[in-house]
């Protein structure tokens, strides 16, 4: 019979190309659940189900969702195979985001605008400037 693989935080930290530290903090999040071992429980063990997880949170946050959304997000594939639920909370949490992308997007054009009116009347008013200096000092 087949055993299931684990992953100890250096496999997952190598995998991954993330710190032991940053493991540790999905773990506090409630991202990952490893199990402990060895003396007073120091060794986590992680399984094919927490190494699935953390792929699913690197993905989300790639995404940028925050770790609570990526969290509430791959907490409902835990639940029963019913993919329905988790679809429209994904569908849901990334019509959010993107409408926050959208604004912000619209925000930095409308910036984009701005500087480029005022280069134009730097540009003009330096072409004053120097043509000015250039007719005072033909005189």
């Amino acid at each position: 019979m087949a055993t299931n693989p684990t992953y100890t935080i250096s496999d997952l930290a190598r995998e991954f190309d993330l710190t032991t530290r940053a493991i540790r903090f999905y773990e506090d999040m409630g991202l990952l659940q490893p199990q402990r071992e060895g003396p007073g429980g120091r060794n986590r063990v992680y399984s094919a189900r927490d190494r699935t997880r953390l792929k699913l949170t690197l993905r989300a946050k790639r995404l940028g969702l925050s770790l609570t959304e990526a969290r509430d997000i791959i907490d409902t594939y835990d639940s029963p195979r019913d993919t329905g639920p988790q679809l429209r909370k994904f569908l849901t949490v990334l019509a959010g985001h993107r409408r926050q992308l959208e604004e912000q997007m619209a925000d930095l054009v409308a910036n984009l605008e701005e500087v480029k009116v005022h280069e134009k009347e730097a540009r003009a008013l330096l072409d004053k400037v120097e043509k000015g200096s250039k007719a005072g000092s033909t005189g």
